[in-house]
C-alpha cells in the first residue's frame, strides 16, 4: 500500500464529499469537539445533533458544565444512553476548571488523563481541532482498515487492536491530519457502512483487498456471540395526587453501576417484596395495577421489567421527601433530573393512564 497515495485519495474525497456542516464543526474549538466526540461514542450522528445543540446552549463553556449539578447534566443526557459518559464529562470538566483554569488542555497526555477519554478520543479532539498529528481508531476507522487490508480477527482482541493502531499511524499523514481523520470517520459512516457499503464510490476500493475478493461483508470479524442472560424485576411505582397534580416516587441510584446517579423506581425480585416495602412505609390502603412487562436491553444482558402501579389517596411523605435519594416526581410539572430510559417509559405509561381517567 502506498501510504501517501492512500491518504491523499481519502483527503480529496473528504474535500469533495465529506461532512462539513455538523454543529460541532462550526466555530470549532476543543470544548465542542470533546463534547461531540463523547456523544458520538456508540451513537449515530442524527441522534446526537439535537442533544449536542441543547447541551451547548445549557453549558456553553467548560466552567458552566463544571459548576452545574450532576442531576442537570444527566437530565440533558436522558435518552442518549451509556450514562457513564455524562458522569465522566462532568468530572473531567471539574478537573479542567480546577487544574487548567477552565481551558481544555492541548497536550496529548493531559487529555488522555481526563476521565472517560481514551487514546482514540484524545487523538480525535486534538487532531480535528488543532490539526495535531495523532491517529484515531474508532469503530468507523476499524471497519475501513480491516476491509482494506482484509484483517481477520475480532478488533477487540489486543493483538488485532495493536495491529490496527500501527496501521492507522502508518497511513495518517503528517499534514492535513484533521481532514484525513474526519474523512476516515465520514467514510465509515457514509460509504464503508456495516451493511450495503457503497464500494463503487469509495476512493480506496481500487486496492481494497476485501472488495477485490468479494468478502467485504466478512469484515470486521464479529465477536463470538455469547448467550445474553435475562434478568427480571418488579418496579414499584408509588403514585398519589396532591395539590400540584399527580406525583410519583423515584429513588436515585448509587453513583456507580447501571443507571448510576439516575432517578429510577425501586426494584424487587417478586410482588411479595413490593408489598413488604409498602408495609414498611405503613401504606396499607391502595389500588394496584400491573402494567405491561417490557424488555430493556443492555450491552451484556436483557432486563425484563414489570412495573407495579400503586395508587394511594394520600401518604405522609414529608419524611421521604427529606431523604437525599428520594423525590416525588410531578407528571404535570416534571423536575429537571436525570432519568433512565426505562423510567421515562414507565412514566409515559402512567401518564397515559391518568389522561384517560
Amino acid at each position: 500500500m502506498n501510504q501517501i497515495d492512500f491518504s491523499q485519495r481519502i483527503i480529496q474525497w473528504q474535500q469533495k464529499y465529506g461532512r462539513k456542516s455538523l454543529p460541532w464543526q462550526q466555530d470549532k474549538n476543543l470544548y465542542k469537539t470533546w463534547i461531540s466526540e463523547v456523544m458520538l461514542q456508540q451513537t449515530q450522528v442524527a441522534t446526537v445533533i439535537p442533544y449536542f445543540n441543547k447541551f451547548m446552549r445549557s453549558f456553553p463553556t467548560i466552567t458552566y458544565l463544571a459548576n452545574a449539578p450532576l442531576d442537570e447534566v444527566l437530565h440533558h443526557w436522558t435518552g442518549l444512553g451509556y450514562y457513564a459518559r455524562a458522569r465522566n464529562l462532568h468530572k473531567a470538566a471539574q478537573f479542567i476548571r480546577d487544574n487548567y483554569q477552565g481551558e481544555f488542555p492541548q497536550e496529548f497526555q493531559q487529555v488522555l488523563d481526563l476521565p472517560g477519554i481514551g487514546r482514540s478520543t484524545a487523538g480525535a479532539i486534538l487532531s480535528l481541532t488543532l490539526d495535531k498529528n495523532f491517529a484515531i481508531l474508532d469503530g468507523n476507522v476499524k471497519r475501513v482498515l480491516t476491509r482494506h487490508q482484509a484483517i481477520e480477527g475480532w478488533t477487540g482482541e489486543k493483538s488485532i487492536e495493536n495491529r490496527l493502531w500501527a496501521l492507522a499511524e502508518k497511513v495518517t499523514p503528517a499534514k492535513q491530519t484533521d481532514i484525513f481523520n474526519q474523512a476516515m470517520m465520514d467514510m465509515g459512516a457514509i460509504l464503508c457502512t456495516r451493511s450495503k457499503p457503497k464500494c463503487n464510490e469509495c476512493p480506496i476500493s481500487q486496492d481494497c483487498l476485501a472488495f477485490a475478493s468479494g468478502t467485504v461483508q466478512n469484515y470486521p470479524t464479529p465477536k463470538a456471540k455469547k448467550k445474553i442472560p435475562i434478568k427480571h424485576a418488579f418496579m414499584l411505582v408509588l403514585s398519589q395526587k396532591d395539590t400540584n397534580g399527580q406525583i410519583i416516587q423515584l429513588k436515585q441510584r448509587p453513583p456507580v453501576g447501571i443507571w448510576g446517579s439516575l432517578w429510577c423506581f425501586p426494584e424487587f425480585a417478586n410482588l411479595d417484596l413490593c408489598h413488604q416495602a409498602l408495609q414498611s412505609q405503613e401504606i396499607e390502603n391502595y389500588q394496584q395495577t400491573l402494567l405491561a412487562t417490557f424488555r430493556h436491553t443492555f450491552s451484556h444482558f436483557h432486563f425484563d421489567i414489570s412495573p407495579v402501579l400503586i395508587e394511594v389517596d394520600q401518604v405522609e411523605y414529608q419524611q421521604v421527601m427529606e431523604e437525599t435519594d428520594s423525590l416525588w416526581y410531578n407528571l404535570q410539572d416534571p423536575q429537571k433530573v436525570g432519568l433512565a430510559a426505562a423510567t421515562k417509559k414507565i412514566l409515559t405509561a402512567v401518564n397515559k393512564i391518568k389522561e384517560k381517567e
